[in-house]
């Protein structure tokens, strides 16, 4: 069986995770499937707008980091489950940040994989737990 986690872990590493060697809009064009689909718990986004979200992440928090602590492949399915963490700077969320505070969150994801590309991804991030760091007094 192919180890799909190949696949994924570069969405990880080199797309959610700013890099100075990543060029992060032509990565995930590589990783994600023309039909790509991002499933949270009320919204659907396609491969562009996915893309666009990520790209407006890596201004707003300079040092995002997204690091795999567990995967797990089942068939053509990855189960990845990480840790979030970064300084944003800006309006997070509805939370105005000034770059002086952090947030790390845990995040769980479910990518189907098909012909070497991610096609959906239903994902699930504790951001109230980000934002409730980074409102602390």
């Amino acid at each position: 069986m192919e180890n799909l986690k190949e696949i994924v872990a570069p969405f990880y590493n080199e797309c959610l995770t700013v890099n100075a060697e990543t060029n992060v809009a032509e990565r995930m064009g590589q990783i994600l499937a023309d039909s790509f689909q991002s499933k949270g718990s009320t919204d659907v986004k396609g491969k562009e707008q996915l893309i666009g979200q990520i790209q407006f992440f890596w201004k707003l928090i300079p040092d995002l980091k997204w690091e795999i602590q567990e995967m797990i492949q089942e068939g053509n399915q990855v189960v990845v489950r990480s840790f979030a963490s970064g300084t944003p700077n800006g309006n997070f969320m509805g939370v105005q940040t000034d770059g002086t505070k952090s947030f790390k969150t845990m995040t769980i994801d479910i990518h189907t994989v098909e012909n070497g590309q991610v096609v959906e991804v239903h994902h699930l991030e504790d951001w109230a737990t980000a934002i409730k760091q980074l409102s602390a007094n």
